[in-house]
C-alpha cells in the first residue's frame, strides 16, 4: 500500500498493491495495521455503496459534530472525479480543495478526514464504495453548494450536471457557521 499525501494536510491518496494474473486480481482495500502505519487512525463503522450515472454530481457533503465523519472512498466501477474541500477554520489550507480521479482501473482511494466537505462528479457510470468513521445521522448531515465561489473548484463537468434537490438548494458557504 502506497500513500501519496495530497496538497492538503490530512487528506491522503492511497494506491493499494494489486496482485493480478490471467485469472483477475486481488488487493486489500483496508487493513487497520497498514492504515495506522500510513498515519490514518480512523476506525470505520459503516460502509456505503452508491451508483451514479454519467453526469451526476453529488456534494459537497459533510457531517457535523458531535458525530463528524471521515471517509475512505474508492470507485469499483467506472470513473469519477472526487473532490475534498478543507473547511477547518484553523487549517493553513482552509477553503483549499483537492481532486483525484478514482476509477475501477487505477484503484486509487481517497482518505477524507473530519473537517472536509466531499463530493464527486461521475465521468461515466460509476459505483462508489466508502467507509465512514461515524454512523450516518440525518440531523447532523450538512452540505454546501458544489460550485461555491469561496472554493473555486474546477469541476470537469460537461454541460449542466445532474443534482439532487438537496444539492440544488444547498446553502452558500458564507451562510454557514461551522464548528470545525
Amino acid at each position: 500500500m502506497r500513500k501519496t499525501t495530497a496538497s492538503i494536510e490530512g487528506l491522503v491518496v492511497i494506491e493499494p498493491e494489486v496482485y493480478g494474473d490471467d485469472r483477475g486480481y486481488f488487493y486489500e482495500s483496508y487493513n487497520l495495521d497498514k492504515f495506522k502505519a500510513l498515519g490514518i487512525d480512523a476506525i470505520f463503522v459503516q460502509d456505503n455503496h452508491s451508483y451514479s450515472a454519467k453526469g451526476i454530481l453529488r456534494g459537497l457533503h459533510f457531517q457535523l459534530p458531535p458525530k463528524p465523519m471521515a471517509k475512505l472512498v474508492r470507485c469499483t466501477r467506472g470513473r469519477l472525479w472526487d473532490v475534498a474541500v478543507d473547511i477547518r477554520k484553523d487549517s493553513p489550507t482552509y477553503l483549499k480543495w483537492h481532486a483525484e480521479e478514482l476509477s475501477e482501473e487505477n484503484k486509487k482511494m481517497l482518505y477524507v478526514p473530519v473537517g472536509f466537505a466531499h463530493g464527486f462528479y461521475a465521468l461515466e457510470d460509476c459505483e462508489l464504495l466508502y467507509k465512514c468513521s461515524n454512523m450516518y445521522d440525518g440531523d447532523l448531515d450538512a452540505n454546501v453548494q458544489w460550485n461555491d465561489p469561496a472554493f473555486g473548484i474546477d469541476w470537469p463537468v460537461e454541460g449542466e450536471p445532474t443534482l439532487s434537490g438537496r444539492d440544488q438548494s444547498a446553502p452558500a458557504f458564507n451562510e454557514l457557521d461551522l464548528p470545525f
